[in-house]
């Protein structure tokens, strides 16, 4: 599991007893899996997607697409295995990324893809955007950290 501060943050404000699973587009398709195994995304139990996002110089917050992408990735995966109703903003993620031809060049020309190529790791950008090629839904466990669900 790959560090993200801003996705650390919002794992650790989670209350305990509040089940985190940490999703990217590498993985989208397990971790849709697992929720809906577990009984996730119905008006009983339903799901908070949330982006993210990123940092600008400053230390503000900025959005990201490819986080906006990755939640539309896992809302259309969820949508697909029966999960909703959704709400606007789920709709509205599901449809970027449904919208999106090839994410690869999109995400590259993004501010987060600008940034990275600008320090010397533009490939890392082909790698972030490869789809379901990993098995690993990262939970958050008792203790805080996370581990294989």
């Amino acid at each position: 599991m790959l560090p993200s501060p801003n996705g650390a943050a919002i794992a650790a404000a989670a209350p305990p007893g509040v089940q985190v699973v940490a999703a990217c587009l590498r993985n989208i398709s397990v971790v849709g899996s697992w929720l809906t195994t577990h009984g996730y995304g119905t008006p009983e139990r339903p799901v908070a997607v949330i982006a993210a996002g990123e940092r600008w110089p400053d230390g503000s917050l900025r959005p990201a697409l490819e986080d906006l992408l990755g939640v539309g990735a896992l809302i259309c995966d969820l949508h697909s295995q029966g999960a909703g109703p959704l709400s606007a903003e789920s709709a509205a993620a599901k449809a970027a990324y449904e919208g999106t031809a090839d994410l690869t060049p999109a995400v590259a020309v993004s501010t987060s893809g600008r940034e990275l190529a600008a320090t010397g790791f533009a490939d890392d950008v082909a790698i972030a955007t490869e789809e379901d090629i990993c098995t690993v839904v990262p939970v958050r466990g008792g203790d805080g950290a996370f581990a294989p669900g």
